[in-house]
């Protein structure tokens, strides 16, 4: 039984929560973030909500503030039915990368678990959002928020003045392209001011009044186009273009010529969100991983300090079990790697190599092996590595041999599988790069160029597929999603499949065909 002393010491007792002691608790977590993990974080804003509101959220990728699409609405129905059916349950939380860092917490939680949920978000993946490289490279946190109800806004005046099926249009073409709508190896422009986009308010007024039908009322070219056009026209004309060009949202919304202001800053504002979630693609092993090693370590020192009683403790482990809950191969719940896992034992295995290494930890990690400085190596690597890097530089032969990872060689050409890599030295090496290999999104999602437009001649837009392994894309959703492209574009497009390693051309497609 707890003294009287010890109650009166707790943060709270009981699973039901207020507004005081959900403050109190930040209070306290946040003290000992800093102190203990020396965490860096945003202002924190907490808001409690139901059910039916984690559910909104849900449809809109988890936005406070999103423009309308029937998309939007179709993820609700389905992810409601679920819910209502017992197939799937609710998350805890949601936080939201911006200044201030948003944390939605569902009050149908008890205070253990806002407690946990609490520390997760508002303390883990918050200071992950603020201090990885590819979040202060890629995302504007201070500004996000505000280009939304700029984006939400502008769309529902576009509605109002163009009719909705013309803009619904435009958004079904351009959510179909997200996936190529960002720029994965050069910065972007960061997101515009308020002043900015009072401007580019009365630029797009003064384009639409005085918008230039010339381009789309061309007559067609009376000869073909040459394809022996001399080497030096192409390049000049790719380099005028800058070609070959990655972010086709982006190449669209420059140079299309059939797309009026309105349009254009339609495609932009989709091609913004897409950029805006590009960093989380490549982080889900270590954001969740943060966010979980914190949760873990603040809870077990508020235990361990007599803020928080058994109770409640077992609670806590109990939700996080859950969590980390790893499934094995032949379950049927078994849905690839659980990132909260991976990454919470990837972390705890960098505390325990810097404070009691092994001889094996000495050899394969000599900078860290006890050093005994684990938060300066856990800080660093939060700051500086997305999933494939970490993976490559941190994963042990120890947790390998936990896990049971091993290398398959799967031979499209072969009737059986072979075990290529096991756990040997040389084993080890192979199994950590082709597991970290699979967390590269470079290598996994398809590789789509803008080769070459002739804008002079028949502006027909030549896409390329660098084709890896022998990988080709699906041949119904090509063909839907070059019709969007023709859609934007206003002419032809074609798509060229090339081997990666040998230059070959492996199949061609036009809308033409289509």
């Amino acid at each position: 039984m707890v003294s009287q002393a010890r109650k009166s010491e707790l943060l709270f007792s009981g699973s039901d929560w207020d507004f005081n002691k959900l403050s109190r608790v930040y209070d306290e977590i946040e003290a000992i973030g800093r102190e203990e993990l020396r965490l860096d974080i945003y202002p924190v804003q907490m808001e409690i909500i139901s059910s039916q509101q984690m559910l909104d959220a849900y449809s809109s990728i988890g936005m406070p503030l999103m423009y309308r699409h029937w998309s939007f609405g179709k993820r609700f129905l389905h992810d409601e039915l679920l819910y209502r059916k017992g197939a799937r349950g609710l998350a805890y939380e949601i936080v939201i990368n911006s200044n201030p860092c948003i944390v939605y917490l569902m009050e149908e939680n008890t205070m253990a678990l806002q407690a946990l949920v609490t520390a997760h978000a508002a303390l883990g993946h918050n200071h992950f959002f603020k201090n990885n490289h590819l979040f202060r490279q890629w995302t504007d946190a201070g500004g996000i928020l505000s280009y939304l109800d700029f984006a939400k806004s502008y769309i529902a005046r576009c509605e109002e003045r163009h009719g909705m099926a013309a803009v619904e249009a435009i958004l079904d073409s351009a959510h179909a392209l997200m996936e190529q709508g960002v720029f994965r190896y050069r910065r972007p422009p960061k997101l515009s001011s308020e002043q900015q986009r009072e401007g580019l308010r009365e630029r797009l007024e003064y384009e639409e009044r005085s918008f230039n039908d010339l381009w789309r009322t061309l007559p067609p070219s009376q000869g073909k186009s040459k394809p022996e056009a001399g080497d030096e026209i192409l390049a000049e004309r790719k380099k005028s273009l800058n070609l070959p060009e990655e972010n086709l949202l982006y190449f669209l919304e420059k140079n299309s010529l059939v797309l009026e202001p309105w349009q254009r800053e339609i495609v932009r504002i989709v091609r913004v969100v897409a950029q805006y979630f590009y960093p989380q693609r490549q982080t889900q092993v270590m954001n969740e991983g943060c966010a979980t090693f914190v949760h873990y370590t603040l809870m077990n020192t508020l235990f361990d300090r007599g803020r928080i009683n058994e109770g409640a403790m077992l609670e806590i482990l109990r939700n996080h079990s859950n969590v980390i809950f790893q499934p094995a191969y032949d379950d049927p719940r078994f849905s690839g790697i659980n990132p909260y896992a991976l990454g919470l034992d990837m972390m705890q295995d960098i505390q325990r190599i810097s404070t009691a290494p092994t001889a094996e930890d000495r050899d394969w990690f000599p900078d860290i092996a006890g050093r005994g400085d684990w938060r300066d190596t856990l800080l660093d690597a939060w700051a500086n590595h997305r999933d494939e890097s970490f993976i490559r530089q941190y994963l042990s032969p120890t947790l390998i041999r936990k896990w049971r990872l091993f290398v398959l060689a799967d031979g499209a050409d072969e009737p059986h599988y072979e075990v290529a890599s096991i756990h040997n030295e040389r084993g080890y090496a192979r199994i950590r790069s082709a597991l970290a290999q699979s967390y590269d999104i470079g290598a996994s999602r398809p590789d789509i160029q803008v080769v070459d437009v002739d804008l002079l001649g028949d502006r027909h837009l030549r896409l390329q597929h660098d084709v890896k392994n022998g990988i080709m894309l699906d041949g119904k959703s090509r063909d839907a999603t070059l019709r969007h492209i023709r859609s934007l574009w206003g002419y032809d497009v074609s798509l060229a499949a090339i081997d990666a390693e040998t230059g070959a051309t492996l199949s061609q497609r036009s809308t033409r065909e289509l």
